[in-house]
């Protein structure tokens, strides 16, 4: 077999992607209502059954899935296999509450190595290549998830893990890795140490970068991939319906991640009315899972905000960049604001690092945002009064509000490991 070759279903008409998907989601449908008594519930409730599941569109009839719903029913009660038949679980981290766990047959952990084997090879990898996994081993998904497809695709695995940063770099310049997949926010500090350690990090073995598990702008790609001199892809993905490679940029696009549909069918709502927004236009993710047996998610909320692009590289839909989360929007004085806005000013800004925290406060009965970014060691802290004016200018201008601006030398802010912590709301201890 080809390593390099796309499976037939990537390629194949919409019309037939869209009858394999009909007949999977039927199968879905019925297997989460006679084995699942939370969907069996949730079901009678709304009044629909599988039976009244005709085509895609009737899909909209059907309940959401929220993470309530995993949370309410912690750990095991979302299952709808015996608990015998799941082979492995795993947890989200819980930092907003209950921790939401997910079970997987080995029937699911085979197609989830093959979806990632699948991103792997969008991204133009190889059974050929060495691949660094810099994402966190353990209950969270994105190590073992990616560990696995690595191994599936037949390339070599370093599997590092998240932390030890200096480590991480050692090992990128003794192993000779040629590709690292990690979060873009981990990866900035992993070219930090390389610039430190070996002058700069441009002239590493790696050749592409496959990023997850947090939104990134632009103009972080850019600067990734100018420091590392790689190609930098996003990778997709949610522990509630698999792990990373539920979506995958292709290399010779670069235009967002394609959505394997054959596994994952997705729709975008509106997030107050939960109305099925057409395609192209902007609203909240949800996906539905159509091949999993562990555990079934039918129309489950990621939060995500996004919309569905007609695919290029392959037949399936991509999705654009994720602006923000519908739960993690700030909204300041009446105007909604994300991080990754404010992310894209800072980056506008060559004088300054990536890396930055967002305090929501309060002065007054206002709330205010105080935004402390970092300078590049080589700018003198006399220019820190311009730059502080220049990002509150233009954060103004572009998104609407006036901020309170520290740039601070750096290495001052602290380096996350893992997903970055950017927003910390300080009016509560305030």
């Amino acid at each position: 077999m080809n390593n390099n070759a796309m499976e037939k279903i990537e390629t194949v008409s919409v019309d037939e992607l869209r009858s394999v998907q009909l007949e999977r989601m039927k199968k879905t449908l019925q297997h989460a209502y006679q084995n699942s008594p939370v969907y069996k519930k949730k079901f009678d409730e709304a009044g629909v059954h599988p039976d009244d599941f005709y085509t895609l569109d009737d899909l909209a009839k059907f309940p959401f899935t929220t993470k309530k719903d995993l949370r309410d029913n912690y750990p095991f009660g979302m299952f709808a296999v015996p608990q015998e038949q799941i082979v492995r679980v795993h947890a989200s981290s819980g930092t907003t509450g209950q921790p939401t766990v997910v079970g997987y047959t080995q029937n699911d952990i085979n197609i989830w190595s093959d979806v990632v084997a699948r991103s792997l090879r969008a991204a133009g990898l190889s059974h050929k290549d060495t691949i660094q996994v810099s994402y966190g081993y353990g209950l969270f998904t994105g190590g073992l998830g990616a560990h696995y497809g690595v191994e599936r695709l037949g390339a070599t695995v370093i599997p590092m893990s998240g932390g030890q940063t200096d480590r991480q770099a050692q090992l990128i310049h003794d192993f000779k890795p040629t590709a690292i997949m990690v979060t873009p926010s981990y990866c900035l500090n992993i070219i930090e140490a390389l610039e430190k350690k070996f002058g700069t990090a441009k002239n590493c073995s790696i050749k592409t970068g496959v990023f997850g598990a947090e939104p990134w702008t632009n103009e972080m790609r850019k600067e990734i991939e100018d420091r590392l001199g790689i190609d930098a892809l996003d990778i997709y993905g949610l522990s509630e319906v698999m792990g990373p490679g539920v979506a995958m940029e292709c290399l010779e696009t670069k235009d967002g991640p394609t959505i394997w549909e054959d596994h994952f069918y997705p729709e975008i709502i509106h997030p107050e009315t939960g109305e099925v927004l057409p395609d192209g236009e902007l609203g909240e993710l949800v996906f539905t899972t159509i091949t999993k047996e562990g555990m079934p998610v039918i129309r489950y909320r990621t939060r995500d905000l996004t919309r569905l692009l007609p695919g290029t590289a392959r037949t399936m839909r991509r999705m654009d960049k994720i602006v923000g989360r519908s739960d993690d929007m700030m909204i300041i004085r009446g105007v909604n604001v994300f991080p990754s806005q404010i992310e894209e000013q800072i980056l506008h800004i060559p004088q300054l690092e990536p890396n930055y925290q967002i305090q929501i406060c309060k002065e007054g009965h206002l709330d205010t945002l105080h935004i402390r970014a970092e300078m590049r060691k080589d700018i003198s802290q006399v220019l820190a009064p311009q730059l502080e004016a220049q990002l509150k200018s233009q954060i103004k201008t572009m998104v609407g509000i006036s901020v309170q601006v520290e740039v601070l030398p750096e290495g001052s802010l602290p380096r996350s490991e893992g997903k970055a912590q950017r927003v910390f709301d300080i009016r509560k201890s305030a």
